[in-house]
């Protein structure tokens, strides 16, 4: 147990902030996993200064399982902190550091087990350890390393990503689509407004498009028992607009998201709502002069996770955690995108908890990293037969 506060204390002490670099986490797990004998693959991410890792013990077979993290974390930038988000602090048998429970606590379990599975005389399946970057804004960095894996025509029994979810076993979580949509106008003095095209009111119109998308989807849209909001979503997140109160704005843009059901196709619901941007741009043309654009741009989607409470892997985790049944998760995690780029049957299910995630002193327990070691050395087990 005290093996895996250490690591956690390690991984926590590298301000692995999204969209900032990995590198030296990755270069720490990699000394620790070669000295398991693991076989370790450095995967470049996308971007200089990122990159991914894959390590693999045991023999070279094609129904392994895959344990996956992410290795990046939020900012703490403006939260109040009673100690240092890098420094792992225990106060109360609580163990508080930023990713502790999203999600270095999984990762410290994760490299608990490759020592534990290099220490038994052999295994009959593989196991293969996935660390990837930046997941926190969209699940970006994992697909550089699906891309290669796909591409090398790698192969496993199925996956465990480990979120939080108090080792539970999740078999489904939606996908989101994040958007813009950016409303250009005509500026004047606002002296005489009709001179211009208030790119502030057309954005407030497609505001409340998306309000009107949101209600159908509350009472005809696709539904599924199992999630705290068990129909899609769509929120508007940001809107900025505007450069002073004298000047009629031309430019407004607002940034939303669609959080859907697995399975649930997100074009025709961005095909409503450009339908709405041209109606607004017809109905709001001014007579003094052409008409505004409306434009809607996808910046970043990541699928849903298609319960398959059939595999293999999902026997394996009811069994390694104890439990008799799924749930489903209304959070985004790189499940979604192991099962449709490499066609791996998923689950999600680590230590700790999501309530505490992205808030100031975020936490784990001792004990919750003690049953996370647990159900990783059942999984072992499991792989020697």
């Amino acid at each position: 147990m005290s093996r895996t506060v250490d690591f956690l204390a390690r991984l926590v002490a590298f301000p692995t902030i999204s969209r900032q670099t990995n590198l030296p986490l990755l270069d720490w797990v990699e000394g620790e996993l070669a000295a398991t004998g693991a076989r370790i693959r450095r995967l470049p991410g996308d971007v200089p200064g990122r990159g991914s890792l894959l390590a693999t013990i045991g023999p070279d077979r094609d129904d392994g399982i895959v344990l996956s993290a992410h290795s990046d974390v939020v900012p703490v930038a403006g939260q109040d902190w009673a100690s240092d988000p890098f420094v792992l602090t225990e106060r109360d048998g609580r163990l508080y550091g930023r990713g502790s429970s999203d999600m270095k606590g999984f990762l410290a379990c994760m490299m608990t087990a490759a020592h534990e599975a290099a220490g038994r005389p052999a295994l009959a399946r593989p196991l293969h350890l996935a660390v990837s970057y930046d997941e926190e804004i969209g699940c970006v960095g994992v697909r550089s390393l699906l891309r290669q894996l796909r591409d090398d025509g790698f192969r496993a029994a199925g996956c465990v990503v480990g979120e939080p979810t108090d080792l539970h076993v999740a078999v489904g979580h939606k996908g989101k689509v994040a958007a813009t949509i950016t409303c250009t106008g005509r500026a004047a003095h606002s002296a005489n407004p009709y001179l211009g095209q208030n790119a502030i009111l057309m954005a407030a119109d497609m505001v409340r498009a998306i309000e009107a998308l949101q209600r159908d989807l509350e009472r005809d849209g696709a539904r599924a028992d199992g999630y705290a909001v068990p129909f899609g979503t769509v929120q508007v997140g940001i809107i900025q607009g505007g450069t002073a109160l004298n000047i009629v704005p031309d430019r407004c843009q607002v940034a939303f998201e669609m959080r859907l059901l697995p399975g649930d196709d997100s074009a025709p619901y961005l095909e409503r709502l450009r339908q709405a941007a041209a109606h607004i741009v017809a109905e709001r043309a001014p007579p003094s002069g052409p008409g505004g654009e409306i434009a809607i741009a996808v910046d970043n989607a990541y699928p849903g996770l298609v319960p398959d409470t059939g595999s293999d892997v999902c026997a394996l985790g009811l069994a390694a955690a104890g439990r008799n049944e799924v749930v489903s998760v209304g959070f985004g995690t790189e499940a979604g995108l192991f099962q449709e780029q490499l066609g791996l049957p998923c689950i999600i299910c680590g230590p700790g908890s999501i309530d505490r995630a992205h808030k100031p002193d975020e936490y784990i327990t001792r004990a919750e990293l003690a049953e996370g070691d647990r159900f990783l050395a059942r999984m072992i087990d499991a792989l020697a037969v």
